[in-house]
């Protein structure tokens, strides 16, 4: 498709509004506008973050595909730092919240206060913001990872009998620590299953190593400039879900969510073999999604197979419950993914 051919997606009058505020022609243009200031987001973080590019660009698509993040890494992998950056680059509120044993849901929802006055007033807590940062979530009871994941799901939090909506956009990254589980709170499938991406930071190259610490050991400090705003955002977001998509890729993508589960008519034979619990349709959705916005950070108007590959293992990643014989024989969900889609 050329930059002429207009893309075959229905609008509303508030998407039109939209457009009109953006100043974006047609779809088309606004594609080719997103594709632009995905690489300037990239460029941007880039001055602070050495490495990391395919962490990056998961996080990013993660924001604009509307969803949230969970990231697998050791401490000292700079999470802190990129979602800092991220936040500042998009022009966002950012919070972090270090989550603990002893946290409780009020002292992140907020609390009720009795003023001067002596009128209960609701003072709201850190989650009350763009991007929230969820330092070691599995490190906190049940009840206080729940709140959270309300909040994910729902956009909005109830407090003391009332509903408080959350502001536009809101992103959700959490940490985990994959070394150090002791005395943690795994997150349950269902929870885990809120989250679109689950993406494994690595250690940096030696060449990435060396250029953080000449860069963290000197009075090096980079000048960050706001790409997006909240508005600008939020119209990429909606762009992102306007886009076609062939039935073909459809059906690959739900065809790949089917056969990671075992038992059923079209389950893998890895899947019967190696899998307790396959991925759900919420997986389904999220290929979808997620390959719509790598096509057009890619330069394409619609996405194709490559696009949905390029996505799936951070989508199905927490998804798949390998069994004790999988883990005997040291299959990994990577190996499982990979043998379902050489099928497809």
């Amino acid at each position: 498709m050329n930059s002429d051919t207009p893309l075959q997606i229905g609008e509303g009058e508030g998407v039109r509004q939209k457009k009109k505020i953006m100043n974006y022609k047609s779809d088309v243009e606004a594609v080719d506008a997103f594709n632009v200031k995905f690489k300037e987001l990239r460029n941007e973080i880039a001055k602070v973050i050495v490495g990391q590019d395919e962490i990056v660009k998961s996080v990013l698509i993660s924001i604009f595909g509307n969803g949230h993040c969970l990231l697998v890494g050791v401490p000292g992998l700079a999470k802190t730092l990129l979602v800092n950056t991220i936040s500042k680059v998009l022009g966002l509120n950012f919070s972090r919240i270090q989550f603990t044993p002893d946290l409780m849901p009020s002292d992140i929802i907020g609390t009720e206060i009795l003023d001067e006055n002596r009128k209960f007033r609701f003072v709201k807590g850190p989650l009350f913001a763009n991007i929230i940062l969820a330092d070691e979530i599995n490190r906190t009871p049940p009840k206080t990872q729940s709140a959270l994941l309300e909040a994910m799901q729902e956009r909005a939090i109830t407090a003391a009998g009332t509903t408080f909506q959350l502001d536009k956009p809101f992103f959700v990254l959490a940490t985990q620590n994959p070394i150090e589980q002791e005395g943690t709170y795994p997150l349950p499938e269902a929870q885990l299953d809120r989250f679109m991406f689950n993406v494994w930071l690595d250690y940096p190259t030696l060449t990435q190593e060396k250029q953080i610490v000449n860069q963290t050991t000197s009075d090096y400090e980079a000048s960050l400039n706001k790409v997006l705003n909240a508005e600008e955002i939020l119209y990429f977001q909606s762009l992102v879900r306007k886009i076609p998509v062939n039935d073909n890729i459809v059906e690959y993508a739900v065809k790949l969510a089917h056969k990671t589960r075992p038992g059923k008519e079209i389950a893998h034979q890895i899947s019967n073999e190696y899998v307790s619990w396959g991925a759900g349709p919420r997986a389904s959705q999220y290929l979808i999604i997620g390959a719509k916005c790598h096509a057009i950070i890619n330069g394409k108007y619609s996405p194709d197979i490559e696009d949905v590959k390029a996505v799936s293992l951070p989508i199905l990643r927490h998804r798949i419950i390998r069994n004790y014989k999988a883990e005997a024989e040291s299959i990994t969900v990577e190996n499982i993914v990979e043998e379902i889609m050489k099928s497809l």
